[in-house]
């Protein structure tokens, strides 16, 4: 055998390696490199290997060197856009990308294994761009194009009307499925999202992105242990990748699992350090268990893989009790300054930017960043003030005295649960830390049985008069209604991790389903968490939610959620005394001892000292105050907003008589 064809011969060994062990690959490359330093297919190799195990920066110096040796290869431009996916440096991806397909206009998966580079790095909205791409680039048919181009420009009721018409006439093209099964998941059809792609992977069980989706889904659904059996799939065809590696740890997370998370995480980053996603989803995690300067580190080494990641700036900022230096903030200012800066990663900078000139004293320049970010937030998302109001006073005429006297006991008996409701930053998150500080009561994070219970009845099915909830509620049989309790302990049994007889569930927006949980947990307490309108609010404005809440991104329409809000906890006051105990939050923060005492009496619970040394208490937290809960209680934060009071004329105005009347509850 000639030298240069046993050269082939390794080169195609070195390939089939780089699934399944990308170190031995490496070592293949770098061997034949040895004897032949200038073999193209060789330093190709090399690159791929080197990306493979995460050394992205390494891969890229040597992909630039044989682009400039061979500026017209389209192998080598392909491989620079999978490199910089994974660095999460999208636009620079779609431009190398754009370049090898121009070389070799033949090659027309190129863009869907982009997409798939983007799933694996956790960028979706890149991914779906380039999955878009994909279909425009390779398929000749009008409708599934128009349906690409419109998920592009995020105009979702074209995307769904054109998906579904194709789809009558291809009903197995698994690529226009998992289409139809984005666009659900962006409405937040969950069941419909996955169904869609459970049969997407019954026509190609192979489709690995699919299913990566798909454990995107169940994750959002709070099915995290079945997502945990797909992301274990996937692993076992790809041991290496470590977007399904990061997938895993997420879902440990997600179940509290925190030891093999970070573990996993850790495994992952020891192969794949240069992954800014995945280091910040570890800081993430870090951040949770309370290793804070563990997670800064986290958070700025994803910065200095990819200095535009808009969501690592903000990881920062969200600490809540870290400063930015003066360097940081001209960083930040640099990649807003850039035109080609994707939308998510800008309004992140905004929301940091916001947070960083604050702590300088600077508040009508900070409040220009949150007003930007809030405006470039609100333009992705769906929300109308005026169906929230609605079904506001459609849940009162649901849950009369009468309903609630007569069904009190139907549900399930167990005393278990104790809800902590309100708005987010409303203090919910020190009360959570003081009751899980007691011995008899366990922390858990904010649950979404309920809301998931609800959407099982028909919540956000249907508006005005064709609403299916909470008129579904009344129609249960006890029988139906102590099952429904049953099924919400089963469900969150997965997040208790002792023996204590109580456990918390902070999900906020659970006020707005009370009555339900009133019928099918009767013994269940339910704390309201309440804070001034103008602190509250205009926290939550400055605050940017990974996901939900699109009711904050606007002073009006966080006005008026927090109005009707109040409302329908006056509702509930009124017809059913005594089962919601509320908190303001600035008593407690005034009067620590004394509030704590007469919520632990609420509750049956006799009095612990270690409440009122709740900093102490050493548990994962998962909500914005997690730094914040571990220190002792100020008062520093109760009048923050007045900083910013000249610009809260709209926020005023929507609240109307429910701040004039604050802590007092107007007559509605």
């Amino acid at each position: 055998m000639s030298d240069l064809a046993k050269v082939d011969k390794d080169i195609e060994r070195g390939r089939s390696l780089l699934p399944s062990d990308p170190s031995a690959a490496e070592s293949c490359a770098r061997q034949i490199l040895a004897g032949h330093p200038d073999h193209p297919k060789a330093r190709l190799l090399l690159a791929r290997a080197l990306r493979r195990k995460g050394d992205l920066a390494a891969s890229l110096n040597t992909l630039a060197a044989l682009a400039r040796g061979d500026a017209n290869s389209a192998a080598v431009q392909a491989e620079i856009a999978h490199v910089e996916a994974a660095m999460g440096r999208s636009r620079e991806a779609f431009a190398a990308m754009e370049r090898a397909i121009v070389l070799k206009p033949n090659v027309v998966n190129a863009w869907r294994a982009l997409a798939d580079e983007f799933t694996r790095a956790g960028d979706a909205a890149s991914a779906d761009e380039a999955f878009a791409r994909h279909i425009r680039s390779d398929v000749k048919d009008s409708l599934l194009m128009a349906a690409a181009t419109a998920l592009v420009k995020n105009d979702i009721p074209l995307a769904e009307r054109s998906l579904k018409d194709y789809l009558k006439r291809a009903p197995t093209d698994v690529t226009a499925i998992r289409m139809l099964a984005e666009v659900a998941a962006r409405l937040g059809r969950l069941d419909d999202a996955a169904t869609l792609l459970r049969r997407c992977l019954e026509l190609a069980p192979g489709f690995s992105a699919a299913r990566h989706n798909y454990a995107g889904v169940l994750m959002r659904q709070n099915k995290p242990a079945e997502a945990l059996a797909e992301a274990e799939r996937l692993l076992r065809a790809d041991p290496g990748d470590p977007g399904h590696q990061s997938l895993k740890a997420a879902t440990l997370v997600r179940i509290g699992d925190y030891d093999q998370a970070l573990a996993g995480y850790e495994q992952v980053l020891e192969r794949a350090p240069g992954h800014p996603r995945i280091r910040m989803s570890y800081g993430h995690a870090l951040k949770t268990v309370g290793r804070q300067r563990d997670a800064i580190g986290a958070y700025e080494a994803a910065i200095a893989a990819a200095p535009h990641l808009g969501e690592a700036y903000w990881s920062l900022a969200n600490l809540k009790t870290w400063r930015f230096s003066s360097a940081h903030v001209a960083a930040m200012r640099r990649e807003l300054a850039r035109a080609d800066l994707p939308n998510e990663d800008r309004y992140h900078l905004h929301f940091a930017l916001g947070k960083a000139l604050e702590d300088e004293g600077a508040f009508e320049d900070s409040f220009a960043h949150y007003r930007e970010g809030n405006r470039l937030r609100r333009t992705e998302l769906y929300y109308d003030a005026e169906e929230n109001h609605a079904a506001m006073k459609r849940t009162k005429a649901v849950f009369t005295p009468a309903l609630l006297g007569a069904r009190e006991v139907q549900g399930a008996t167990a005393p278990d649960p104790i809800f902590i409701v309100g708005l987010p930053r409303s203090g919910s998150t020190l009360l959570e830390q003081i009751l899980s500080s007691h011995s008899m009561v366990e922390g858990t994070m904010e649950l979404p049985d309920i809301i998931a219970i609800a959407r099982e009845l028909g919540f956000r099915k249907g508006k005005g008069d064709k609403a299916v909830y909470p008129q579904s509620v009344a129609a249960l049989s006890p029988e139906k209604l102590r099952a429904l309790g049953e099924d919400y302990l089963q469900r969150t049994r997965i997040q208790r991790k002792s023996a204590k007889p109580y456990f918390i569930d902070k999900m906020p927006n659970n006020f707005a389903h009370a009555g339900l949980i009133m019928l099918i947990l009767p013994n269940a307490k339910i704390i309201d968490a309440r804070r001034h309108p103008l602190a509250c609010c205009f926290s939550n404005y400055k605050q940017h939610f990974a996901r939900g809440q699109s009711f904050t991104y606007d002073l009006d329409e966080i006005g008026r959620y927090y109005r009707d809000y109040v409302e329908l906890m006056a509702h509930f006051d009124a017809a059913a005394p005594g089962r919601i105990h509320r908190v303001f939050h600035e008593r407690l923060v005034e009067d620590p001892e004394a509030e704590t005492r007469r919520l632990l009496a609420w509750c049956g619970l006799p009095f612990e000292a270690q409440c009122l040394k709740f900093y102490e208490t050493e548990r994962a937290v998962r909500t914005a105050s997690s730094e914040q809960v571990r220190k002792p209680i100020t008062t520093e934060g109760l009048g923050q907003w007045r900083n910013y009071d000249s610009w809260l004329g709209p926020l005023r105005s929507a609240l109307g008589n429910v701040l004039d009347k604050y802590p007092q509850i107007p007559a509605f």
